[in-house]
């Protein structure tokens, strides 16, 4: 993932548009021009003597406020309350807190199934790997909370693959270029599918809500959704609620007639 996006200049305006109307008058104790302050306006004795002095003037508080707006956009990766996934394809997202949620077997809804493309162009189809656990991530480039579980993802879908678990990213935001740029400096060994149309999000959020990137959702060898964290997934808690799902069992796959011939 690369670096943050700028903020929008309407944010700095805003900053601006706000200090002006507490610019100073010869009564404030500033120790900064303010922006639109009337001609012959001057900061108070005690400033002007303290640097006469020497002494390091205050911050400016414009710079001030104008970092916390900027610290405040940068940390944005959280859909707001109560959005759909529509909503919010393409926008910057708050993070999660990480909570988890697990659904009983018996307690599970239908089956998902996602298709989409890949960033390399391959068809990506979740029904291929019917009878094994998935598990989905969202993601993009300039989020923080996905660049940091990267490495746990990796290490997941590596571990695993011989359990006959499956990782697959879906990524609402970027472009074939800053995805693939991400993907090379995690060594990402698993598909992405590119939805910025917000198609397989959408089909996903029917089932189980994403109110936040990253979030992972794990399905069950029915393809039914068993476990979700919103927000960045701890590497343990990752691999402990796979092994519980691989611990039931993998469905049988189509033609099957292990057990018909158990039974006779």
């Amino acid at each position: 993932m690369s670096g943050a996006a700028t903020p929008p200049a309407g944010e700095f305006s805003q900053v601006a548009s706000s200090l002006r109307g507490q610019c100073a008058t010869r009564d404030a104790v500033v120790t900064h021009p303010c922006p639109d302050a009337p001609r012959g306006v001057r900061a108070p004795r005690r400033a002007r003597r303290a640097r006469r002095a020497g002494r390091r003037p205050a911050r400016p508080v414009g710079l001030v406020v104008a970092g916390l707006a900027v610290s405040t956009l940068l940390a944005a990766c959280t859909a707001e309350s109560g959005a759909t996934a529509t909503d919010v394809v393409g926008q910057g997202y708050v993070s999660g807190d990480g909570s988890v949620r697990t659904w009983e077997p018996d307690d599970r809804g239908d089956p998902v199934v996602l298709t989409g493309t890949d960033y390399e162009g391959e068809d990506v189809d979740t029904s291929d790997w019917t009878g094994e656990v998935v598990v989905l991530n969202t993601w993009y480039a300039a989020c923080a909370p996905c660049r940091a579980e990267a490495p746990d993802l990796v290490a997941l879908a590596n571990d695993r693959a011989d359990d006959g678990v499956h990782v697959l990213g879906i990524n609402t935001t970027d472009e074939a270029g800053a995805a693939l740029a991400f993907q090379r400096t995690f060594e990402i060994p698993y598909p992405s599918i590119d939805d910025r149309s917000g198609e397989v999000v959408a089909t996903l959020s029917g089932t189980v809500p994403l109110q936040a990137v990253p979030s992972t959702v794990v399905l069950d060898a029915e393809g039914r959704v068993a476990a979700r964290v919103i927000g960045l997934a701890e590497g343990s808690t990752l691999d402990a609620l796979v092994g519980d799902v691989l611990a039931e069992g993998g469905a049988p796959a189509d033609g099957d007639d292990t057990a018909d011939d158990a039974a006779g």
